[in-house]
């Protein structure tokens, strides 16, 4: 079966960095959409970014774009998301999440599209 582990969550100071790496075993992890999405206190699981199976396409949410960078390695099966200048507004439960083909931006961005999930890393950024 397909597992995800996440890792590399903690606590960081604003505009601090950290990051995040999600392993895959149990599936063909080069065919897989990968992605991440968090979950902030109080809120509603919400869409990070995404990226294509061979790294050539992305998408990022508006409040992340420009600060938060995905990219993967195909030949160790994993993901990764590099999280700069963070702010206590990223403080959330990360997770990774992967399905086995590319679809609209759109469709991408929602939970129910993904197969399978993580079982999340906690971020914590203190002002």
């Amino acid at each position: 079966q397909v597992q995800l582990v996440e890792s590399g969550g903690g606590l960081v100071q604003a505009a601090g960095s950290l990051r995040l790496s999600c392993a895959v075993s149990g599936g063909p992890f080069s065919s897989y959409a990968m992605a991440w999405f968090r979950r902030a206190p109080g809120k509603e699981r919400e869409f990070v970014t995404v990226i294509s199976w061979n790294g050539a396409s992305s998408y990022y949410s508006d409040s992340v774009k420009g600060r938060f960078t995905i990219s993967r390695d195909n030949a160790k099966n994993t993901v990764y998301l590099q999280m700069n200048s963070l702010n206590p507004e990223d403080t959330a439960v990360y997770y990774c999440a992967a399905r086995r083909s590319w679809l609209t931006a759109q469709a991408l961005r929602a939970i129910e599209t993904y197969n399978y999930w993580g079982q999340g890393t906690q971020v914590t950024v203190s002002s």
